[in-house]
């Protein structure tokens, strides 16, 4: 039996996702990134490699997420895709119709317009932390209560107070004034659920037409209480999928399957690079005014990838000498 693994690499999290054929999924993992993708690759790695049915095998390895380049060239990945592509095949799976993708993580988000089974347009949004994760984190930690009660908390309101939420220093402020004022805590709670959601379809949704089926994932799809909030804003249902928070890496491993379906062959390198020594650095090209900073990978004390350059020339090179068999430098 053959498995497809898919690794999504985030500035917050790595998830990772095993299916089979069927595209049944058999493990998913969510690990804390925490500033080292390669150790957080490993780690999730030697996870499956201790829960995987005796009789599978890797089939097919993609990768997908901001540190898709580096992960791909560490575990040898048959497929490298952006979080756009990937999303938009896991959601297409699951919900053949799906219009409309919605995803919010740990501190970006984004929004997949879907037609037809293709993506018709998208956005994201990456500068500011209002609405995501952390910034929820942030909140409950001040408030002293579990992220897992927020929702929860939340659904009890029945007048949520008007929260202030295009920036979180606002958001927080207010929230703060609002207690002050002597508001119950559902309804602040259930109030900062709906500004978030109002600044989410202010920014990441201007300008796009939403329609059903509209699906939630990311992390923060497993918030209750933004789920009721989008729904409210939107006058529809949002459906959130088992595996919300691994949608990017489910979508990776389908997209990984059919690219070896093409090839014949896998070019994962193995779960003994779990333990094997790799290490990263970066140095600035002088050679043009594009001044790419380039991105370099090592294991054993030889060069295995260059990339980040606009011309090609650093990770050409390596590509060349990997092809006539030449150790790189």
């Amino acid at each position: 039996m053959r498995g497809y693994l898919g690794i999504d690499v985030g500035s917050v999290s790595t998830n990772i996702a095993l299916m089979d054929e069927q595209e049944q999924v058999i493990e998913n993992l969510y690990l804390r990134t925490q500033g080292q993708p390669i150790r957080a690759v490993q780690k999730g790695l030697d996870y499956i490699r201790n829960r995987i049915p005796a009789d599978m095998e890797i089939g097919a390895v993609g990768t997908t997420g901001s540190g898709r380049h580096l992960a791909s060239i560490v575990v040898g990945a048959d497929s490298v895709k952006n979080e756009i592509t990937s999303h938009a095949v896991a959601s297409s799976k699951l919900v053949p119709d799906i219009q409309t993708v919605l995803e919010i993580g740990g501190q970006d988000s984004k929004i997949i317009i879907l037609r037809n089974g293709v993506v018709a347009d998208f956005a994201m949004n990456t500068v500011c932390a209002a609405g995501t994760g952390s910034f929820l984190d942030q909140q409950a930690s001040r408030l002293n209560i579990p992220i897992e009660e927020f929702g929860p908390i939340a659904l009890k309101s029945t007048t949520p107070v008007r929260i202030a939420g295009r920036c979180s220093v606002f958001a927080e402020s207010d929230m703060i004034h609002k207690q002050q004022m002597g508001h119950n805590l559902p309804d602040i709670l259930a109030g900062l659920c709906e500004a978030l959601v109002r600044n989410y379809l202010n920014n990441v949704g201007k300008g796009k037409e939403i329609l059903g089926p509209v699906m939630f994932q990311g992390g923060v799809a497993a918030n209750v209480g933004i789920k009721r909030a989008f729904e409210k804003a939107l006058a529809t249902e949002v459906i959130i999928p088992e595996h919300y928070g691994v949608m990017g890496a489910l979508g990776a491993a389908i997209l990984a399957g059919e690219a070896v379906k093409k090839t014949g062959q896998t070019n994962f390198k193995g779960f003994g690079i779990a333990e094997e020594e790799f290490s990263t650095l970066s140095f600035e090209c002088g050679d043009c005014p594009n001044l790419c900073e380039v991105i370099e990978i090592s294991a054993q004390d030889k060069v295995l990838a260059r990339w980040n350059d606009k011309c090609g020339k650093w990770s050409n090179s390596i590509l060349k000498k990997q092809k006539v068999g030449e150790e790189a430098c």
